[in-house]
């Protein structure tokens, strides 16, 4: 079992190494290296307003702001918002009175993403070097927090999602895309997953996921979209013996993007 600090390094890494890929286009979903499952895990994000094609990386999931109901001018947390794709589609629907905020672990995601601001000429989205179990923020700061395949790396993601809660304004809500499971994966294809930033690795069974969600304090936890991930036969071959493949497919665990509604409640009247 990988030591917290482990992972983090794993990932800030694997990252690091997908923005200096990124000139070459040969980035993949979830951070997957280009000779493993390129775009098993990413949807297409090119029909959303404020899309830029320079910020999207391949790294996603889903399409959590398509489902975050954002409203103009309010303030919108993206978690782990890489080269800073969700954070600028995002921004079209706060409009200019509004407010988006990315925070990310990897200095060099970091700096890309404030390259792409700058060069779209956005003053309303800022960027943060920063952890998710220690997000730089005051508490009670946005109104809307969204996330795209990333609090699956985050190892502990109990604080993530407390985290999470503490930055929200009361009545505030989150939708959050990820990868889950229907079962415990074979420790060897975990393992590997790790390797090329964890996007199986690092995931929660779908039960104790929305478990999570609701130890934290959410309310009208909502799966607003699912789709089912198959890991590519050649990409299984490479870690698992034909006979722990049968098994896996006879036991068919399953893997799934979902994307997550939640509510922070609204504070009681005295």
């Amino acid at each position: 079992m990988m030591t917290s600090e482990a992972i983090k390094k794993i990932v800030k890494d694997k990252y690091g190494e997908i923005v200096k890929r990124a000139s070459e286009q040969s980035s993949c979903g979830c951070g997957c290296s280009p000779d493993t499952a390129s775009d098993i895990f990413s949807d297409d994000y090119a029909k959303l307003e404020g899309y830029a094609p320079d910020a999207d990386l391949g790294l996603g999931c889903g399409l959590p702001t398509e489902f975050a109901q954002i409203q103009p001018g309010q303030t919108v947390l993206d978690l782990g918002a890489g080269a800073g794709n969700d954070c600028f589609v995002a921004r079209a629907l706060v409009g200019d009175e509004g407010k988006v905020i990315g925070v990310d672990m990897t200095d060099s995601m970091v700096s890309k993403a404030k390259q792409n601001a700058e060069k779209l000429g956005y003053n309303n989205v800022e960027f943060h070097l920063g952890e998710i179990e220690s997000l730089p923020l005051q508490d009670d700061q946005v109104d809307v927090v969204v996330s795209n395949c990333v609090l699956n790396l985050v190892p502990d993601k109990s604080k993530a999602f407390a985290e999470t809660f503490r930055v929200l304004r009361p009545g505030g809500h989150f939708s959050i895309s990820d990868i889950v499971t229907g079962g415990e994966l074979p420790t060897k294809l975990k393992e590997a997953a790790a390797l090329y930033v964890g996007c199986v690795a690092g995931a929660l069974t779908r039960e104790a996921y929305l478990s999570a969600i609701e130890q934290a304090g959410f309310t009208n936890i909502q799966v607003q979209k699912e789709k089912q991930i198959e890991i590519p036969e050649a990409l299984a071959e490479k870690y698992l013996s034909k006979e722990e493949i049968l098994e896996f497919k006879e036991r068919n665990p399953g893997i799934y993007s979902i994307t997550v509604y939640a509510e922070k409640p609204a504070t009681t009247a005295k």
